[in-house]
């Protein structure tokens, strides 16, 4: 079992950054591909980025290419995402997911999920 815990949302003005991390405990999470999903408000959850267990692979939602970067160290047990430029669009519950393979975390088929961190961005 693999336990995440998001941390680090909050209330930004447009054009400010937040940087969002994912705390994991539990089995080898080195070994795990981790991701970062948001739900914004009567929308259905949408993937953000992902990277691979050694880090060598990174994904991004078009959205957000070029303002958000996701990044992990190990020897943490930690998955960040930090965003710039941000916009009201970007307001949402932001949750990280892990699994085994990194298909089934950008395919939301992610073992394990955290609880969320809510990200307002205010205009």
């Amino acid at each position: 079992q693999v336990q995440l815990a998001e941390s680090g949302g909050g209330l930004v003005q447009a054009g400010g950054s937040l940087r969002l991390a994912c705390a994991a405990s539990g089995r080898t999470s080195s070994m795990y591909a981790m991701g970062w999903f948001r739900q914004a408000p009567g929308k259905e959850r949408a993937f953000v980025a992902a990277i691979s267990w050694a880090g060598g692979s990174k994904y991004y939602a078009d959205s957000v290419k070029g303002r958000f970067t996701i990044s992990r160290d190990d020897d943490k047990n930690t998955v960040s995402l930090q965003m710039n430029s941000l916009k009201p669009e970007d307001t949402a519950v932001y949750y990280c997911a892990a699994d085994g393979s990194l298909r089934a975390v950008v395919d939301f088929r992610g073992d394990y999920w955290g609880q969320g961190t809510q990200v307002t961005v205010s205009s």
